[in-house]
């Protein structure tokens, strides 16, 4: 019997990751043009209180769990995943260093970060945009880190990345703009050189390392040529004025719901394809009706129920805040289909029980793609399953023939495509 080969298959078969051209005989074995394109990584420090946003059982009604009936017009366009979490990743609020790299131990002093699922995928699709990736947090810290562990700083102000999308510059902004990206080229040029003279005095180990980077370099000179030729290009023109930035960091769903509104802004003008948004909680009171102790406190609401009661109100708001951005989404009609079905949207936490800083049974809820969501997947909570196995799933639905990330074993059938 003849095989049917797919571009994945031939991948797992090779034992590679390398991006196949375009074959004649693989043409017609995979449906492609109904693919997410992009995804959304968002990440709430704080945790949620998990019986109010798991389901009873896998056999009970999504609608069984509190906060989820914010989505409930979406059923059957999302899945809700128990018994995920990073091998090895401890540390209690430090654990948000590693949610989307699921690097080892990240508060120990000698921690040493690894790259981040956005960057990951930014390198391999972020060519396709004038922005590779859009790293964002209501606070201060992001969640977006190079393939050398470093963090990257993230925007937190809505006004500045509304102006970075969709606002041109004056003539002399625009000339002072290409000069910097010339200067950084002729930069380039000059260290290229100067490695290139010294290879030739080089022992295999130093020769190799000098190998990778040059790699590095040349990377960054096409980063600069694709920045060059997106700056010629007109930015799209939206019929949503600047936001105005909400000084008040007491105002978390206030900053949340304006970050959401640029990232739908962002995805329908096709700006980026990767976006990740850190959702910073408090150590103040939020402002929320019938919220008088502060965020960090209720986390550690030692089983308190009046504790518990206010946390509530302030996980449920945030609830309501993803509905609507998930709403809007779907409301967005593109070429015969929507921008949620376009994207993939993963929302979760890097801690299961802030209580008590536990970093298992993580709550991870994935919407959008346009695939077969599967309600409430419910994997063995003392023996969690690699959170990087939705990783790598989320990696090869938005076309990105990828055979491993960070901790994964395997892929999840999120979608009904693994």
């Amino acid at each position: 019997m003849r095989r049917t080969w797919t571009r994945r298959s031939f991948l797992r078969a090779s034992g590679v990751a390398l991006a196949l051209p375009h074959l004649e005989s693989l043409a017609g074995a995979e449906p492609t043009h109904s693919n997410p394109r992009g995804m959304v990584l968002i990440c709430n420090s704080l945790g949620f209180h998990a019986p109010f946003f798991f389901p009873t059982s896998p056999t009970e009604s999504i609608d069984s769990a509190p906060y989820l009936s914010a989505l409930t017009a979406l059923q059957g366009r999302f899945s809700v995943f128990s018994g995920l979490s990073h091998p090895g990743v401890d540390g209690g609020h430090s654990s948000e260093a590693s949610f989307l790299t699921a690097a080892r131990h990240p508060g120990a002093t000698t921690f040493k970060n690894a790259i981040s699922l956005d960057q990951f995928a930014a390198k391999r699709i972020g060519t396709q945009t004038r922005f590779a990736n859009l790293n964002l947090t209501t606070g201060t810290n992001g969640l977006s880190w190079s393939p050398n562990g470093v963090a990257i700083p993230p925007e937190s102000r809505p006004s500045r990345l509304y102006a970075k999308l969709f606002l041109t510059g004056t003539r002399a902004e625009k000339q002072r703009q290409i000069q910097s990206l010339e200067d950084r080229r002729s930069i380039l040029d000059v260290v290229l050189g100067q490695a290139t003279r010294m290879q030739g005095n080089l022992g295999k180990r130093d020769a190799e390392k000098l190998d990778e980077y040059f790699s590095s370099v040349r990377q960054v000179e096409s980063n600069l040529l694709q920045a060059r030729a997106w700056g010629d290009k007109p930015k799209p023109a939206v019929g949503e004025g600047p936001p105005r930035d909400i000084g008040d960091r007491a105002d978390v769903i206030g900053r949340t719901r304006l970050m959401y509104d640029l990232i739908r802004l962002a995805l329908q003008t096709d700006s980026t394809r990767v976006v990740t948004l850190f959702a910073s909680g408090l150590s103040s009171v939020p402002r929320v009706k019938g919220v008088t102790v502060d965020w960090h406190n209720l986390s550690h609401h030692g089983k308190d129920p009046a504790k518990i009661s206010q946390l509530r109100l302030v996980e449920a708001a945030q609830m309501d805040a993803l509905g609507s951005f998930l709403t809007q989404l779907a409301g967005v009609e593109e070429g015969g289909t929507n921008l949620l079905d376009k994207n993939l949207v993963l929302f979760g936490s890097n801690l299961g029980n802030a209580n008590s800083h536990n970093t298992q049974n993580l709550p991870i809820l994935l919407a959008g793609g346009g695939g077969r969501h599967r309600g409430y997947v419910a994997f063995d909570g003392q023996n969690n399953t690699p959170l990087c196995n939705l990783f790598l799933s989320i990696l090869q639905s938005v076309g990105i023939e990828a055979d491993a990330f960070g901790s994964s074993t395997g892929t999840l059938d999120a979608l009904g495509q693994a």
